[in-house]
């Protein structure tokens, strides 16, 4: 029987200072990391053996899994990273400040882009250097293919492709896998695991460094699935 493990990278510093992040490389802040590493001694104290692990191209998704992977005392196998993965792009918004675009914008179009299904916020003019044909982690891809902005709809439809293309065939093995990623990605391939309609999007939450697992049969009918959380203060 497979297991999916998908969390949401620990806290990085644009999550704290409450900035659009998307495809910004921000590291963790220190909050993120004792996340990690507390997600990390849960799957080492429930022992659960990660057999594959995936992340995102950015670093506070790969930071998340190698802390939890090391805690967890896991650390021969293999570790595949993929831009699929990457949080949503958040076009002109990233970098900015959440509470100044939504006065900027209204209330409305705000939450329409934040909690919505088909709406982005506005695109990145092709010479920003914000766009990720500028980025040197993306010089192997078709520029064509890096967007200037995303809705969750675009989103949803390059992670879930690369969920039946590199997950799925892992789960059907009866590989035990884990995805380090981030909140829209995560909230995309959700939506897909559990069948979700576009109508009900908003309600989906993904708190960081929270362990949400998934067990799949050999047909992969999902059987089960629950979150796997700090319930006392651990030692880490």
């Amino acid at each position: 029987m497979g297991k999916l493990i998908l969390v949401r990278h620990g806290k990085s510093f644009w999550n704290i200072e409450n900035i659009f992040t998307g495809w910004t490389d921000i590291d963790l802040a220190p909050e993120g990391v004792d996340e990690a590493k507390i997600a990390g001694k849960l799957i080492r104290d429930e022992n659960i053996a990660i057999d594959i692990c995936f992340s995102s191209y950015l670093k506070r998704a790969i930071k998340t899994a190698s802390i939890i992977l090391e805690t967890a005392d896991i650390t021969q196998i293999d570790f595949i990273k993929s831009w699929k993965l990457n949080e949503r792009n958040y076009g002109a918004w990233q970098g900015r400040n959440k509470d100044e675009v939504r006065k900027e914008v209204g209330e409305d179009p705000f939450w329409d882009v934040r909690r919505g299904y088909s709406a982005s916020a506005p695109a990145l003019s092709t010479d920003d250097k914000r766009c990720p044909k500028f980025d040197p982690k993306y010089k192997k891809l078709n520029s064509a293919d890096l967007p200037l902005t995303e809705s969750l709809e675009d989103t949803k439809q390059r992670a879930v492709q690369y969920y039946f293309e590199a997950i799925v065939p892992e789960l059907v093995k009866g590989k035990t896998v884990l995805v380090s990623a981030h909140g829209n990605s995560i909230r995309a391939l959700m939506t897909q695991i559990l069948n979700i309609p576009a109508t009900e999007i908003s309600k989906v939450e993904v708190q960081t460094g929270v362990l949400n697992i998934y067990d799949f049969d050999s047909t992969m009918t999902l059987k089960d699935n629950y979150r796997l959380k700090q319930k006392r203060e651990l030692t880490i």
